[in-house]
């Protein structure tokens, strides 16, 4: 298999050549969509051999569905990563390996997050499964502001070998995300959609899965359930075998964070009585 490589990216400059080193004989198609980036990412691009679209950011599943719809590719299949996102040499070559006429539509890929410099290996997060690689039409991303997962029609299966999710931002910058994302997060559940979304289900995919647990969480009283999430990561599934950087992460990802999206919530149901 040779897919056709599309891989968001913004102020990537630090972690786009290692992205990009990762894919090395995997695809001569790669495409980066930029969302207007003042850095050297659309020129570390170029250099690559990358083409460079540009596109305003308005949400992931806007910008990775615009991409499908305009992204020129070459080939019959398609990989989405973001530019912090990096294939193990074994997935590339497992990849590499797939055959192109299969009854297959797409497959999930599992992913390892590196946090400080620290790949997590505990806190029930390893792996976390994505669907990334799918045939042409197959797929498209739901429209859900935050935590959005592509979505593929027909006959799926999944990867051995991991890719890793490189998260090198200073913890100042990965806090301003988060507290935007937060506030996309409340947006989401005040408007309660469910169309064009993974529904959950305790039986299905493994994204199905994750959004059936997810439901649970949600239906869960607010500020308790950050705490318990929390228990859970760190000392259930043992993060903190995961060191300092675990630690930091857990405390930050899933207590912190999960807590400020409680308590804007909280705020926005005040406000609408």
């Amino acid at each position: 298999m040779k897919p056709s490589i599309i891989l968001l990216a913004f102020n990537s400059a630090d972690s786009l050549p290692a992205t990009l080193a990762s894919l090395d004989g995997l695809s001569d198609d790669v495409v980066v969509v930029d969302s207007g980036s003042t850095d050297d990412t659309v020129a570390l691009a170029e250099r690559a051999g990358a083409r460079v679209l540009h596109h305003p950011f308005k949400n992931y599943g806007d910008q990775r569905n615009w991409a499908i719809d305009n992204a020129p590719i070459r080939y019959a299949w398609q990989l989405h990563l973001d530019a912090d996102e990096r294939l193990t040499p074994e997935l590339r070559d497992e990849i590499a390996a797939l055959p192109e006429q299969t009854e297959l539509n797409g497959f999930y890929l599992p992913r390892l997050l590196q946090f400080m410099n620290r790949i997590l290996r505990h806190g029930g997060m390893s792996p976390t499964w994505h669907m990334r690689l799918f045939r042409n039409g197959a797929g498209r991303c739901e429209m859900r502001e935050y935590d959005q997962h592509f979505l593929c029609t027909g006959a799926t299966a999944q990867l051995r070998n991991v890719m890793i999710d490189d998260l090198r931002m200073p913890l100042t910058e990965w806090t301003a995300r988060h507290n935007r994302w937060a506030d996309a997060e409340v947006r989401e559940q005040l408007r309660g959609e469910s169309e064009g979304r993974i529904q959950g289900k305790a039986t299905g995919s493994v994204l199905e899965k994750k959004r059936y647990l997810r439901g649970l969480y949600n239906n869960a009283p607010y500020f308790v359930r950050p705490i318990c999430l929390f228990f859970y990561r760190y000392i259930v599934r043992a993060g903190f075998l995961d060191g300092m950087e675990g630690l930091i992460f857990y405390t930050l990802q899933t207590f912190w964070f999960r807590f400020l999206i409680d308590a804007k919530l909280y705020e926005a149901r005040k406000r609408l009585g």
